[in-house]
């Protein structure tokens, strides 16, 4: 048994002809994020209605400095640099991921502002333009969450090589991913704040105030490291997740407030491309996560990913590698 624990606890069991480990102590990095959020309320019901919204983009740029696996750094929104837009309209953005060989883990906690805008409409009159759009701050939103996950063809595939740059890939390889997920969700919904002429269009089960959930799910997807060049990797990554929704939801309809149990599908993506020649490397990689909400006539479906664009170099060679050439 203590034979067993101590080979799932050794992270560097991998086969170098297909996996290359890092030569280097620690990176320095700068890079540039940008985070996307939106938002759908459905209704199908006494005809089909749909609402989305989304703020606009958040981007920001930062130096970090990495040890192994690890990276610590600042980061500032480019709109704090120009003096453009106000704080107060600004949520709260956090996420971790660690790669490493065998697992993974996701840390997120998300609180937005009330930047929202109404970018897409259905179902509620012909006279409205496709394009059509206008602020929105009627919606005010907290989710927090953990990931964790297994890759079973650890000792071939990298999930580092990817998105962490702590080893490089040489060869293709594929593998299964299974994990577990739990997250809290709270979407305040203002309906009276929609313009007057959706408020007198939209189906009663639209006007909910207040959902609360938990989010549990089991997941099992597949990713793949493809080598398409001399230290050029693209990675792929799709993990479909059996989720189980317990809720609180305040509504104005005749069943008021209530309490759901539902079984739905979410997604969780990860792309990315990087050149690594083992010292220096610039890439670009997005993930994405996408949650469903049904309870009778009423759905929300809501998603939020970043997208990351990186250069940096490792530096200090580790003591085993340094008499190697």
């Amino acid at each position: 048994f203590k034979r067993a624990i101590k080979k799932f606890m050794n992270f560097s069991d991998f086969d170098t002809l297909y996996i290359s480990p890092n030569r280097y102590n620690y990176a320095l990095m700068v890079t540039h994020f940008s985070n996307f959020e939106y938002y759908s309320i459905t209704s199908e019901l006494p005809q089909p209605q749909k609402l989305s919204f989304s703020p606009n983009p958040h981007n920001k740029i930062g130096l970090y400095f990495g040890w192994r696996w690890i990276f610590l750094g600042w980061s500032v929104d480019v709109n704090d640099i120009f003096k453009k837009g106000t704080r107060k309209n600004r949520g709260t953005e956090f996420d971790l991921s660690l790669y490493s060989s065998k697992l993974g883990v996701d840390i997120f906690y998300r609180r937005t502002g009330n930047d929202y805008k109404i970018h897409k409409i259905r179902g509620f009159s012909d006279d409205i333009p496709s394009n059509y759009s206008e602020d929105f701050s009627g919606i005010k939103v907290d989710i927090k969450g953990l990931n964790l996950y297994y890759i079973f063809n650890n000792r071939k595939f990298s999930y580092p090589a990817a998105f962490s740059q702590s080893t490089n890939q040489r060869r293709n390889a594929g593998t299964f991913i299974a994990g577990f997920s739990i997250s809290k969700h709270h979407l305040d919904f203002d309906y009276t704040a929609l313009p007057g002429f959706i408020q007198e269009a939209m189906n009663p089960a639209m006007k909910v105030k207040n959902i609360k959930y938990t989010n549990a799910n089991i997941s099992f997807g597949y990713a793949y490291n493809w080598v398409f060049a001399r230290n050029c990797l693209a990675c792929l990554s799709l993990t479909p997740a059996i989720a189980y929704k317990a809720s609180d939801v305040d509504a104005e309809t005749n069943e008021a407030k209530a309490w759901y149990g539902k079984f739905n599908l979410d997604f969780l993506v990860r792309a990315g491309i990087v050149y690594n020649t083992g010292k220096y490397y610039v890439g670009t990689s997005f993930v994405g996560k996408n949650y469903n909400y049904h309870r009778n006539n009423f759905s929300v479906d809501n998603g939020f990913g970043t997208l990351q664009i990186y250069a940096g170099f490792n530096f200090n060679t580790r003591k085993e590698y340094r008499k190697k050439k």
